[in-house]
């Protein structure tokens, strides 16, 4: 980004699994247990590493702290980039 004006940002790419607003916490709970086995698995670790990828697992709240930032932080490119809406 530092091309681009943009200096002191990294581009990653990440993924996550979103839920309704509504849906009660103990299912959010199960889900972020089961998916957190999931990506610690060896097998789905190895995959990964081989398209560069890592897998990595967080707990509820810190997928939402990690989200929040992320939005900011891409806020704050759109605006020191200068970008506009065409």
């Amino acid at each position: 980004l530092s091309e681009a004006g943009v200096p002191g940002y990294e581009a990653t790419i990440w993924l996550g699994l979103m839920a309704p607003a509504a849906t009660p916490r103990p299912i959010l709970e199960k889900l972020n247990v089961e998916i957190n086995k999931v990506v610690s698995a060896p097998e789905v670790k190895q995959a990964w590493a081989k398209q560069g990828a890592v897998p990595m697992g967080m707990a509820l709240e810190q997928f939402d702290k990690f989200l929040r930032e992320d939005i900011v932080k891409w806020a704050n490119v759109v605006k020191l980039s200068g970008a506009k809406v065409d």
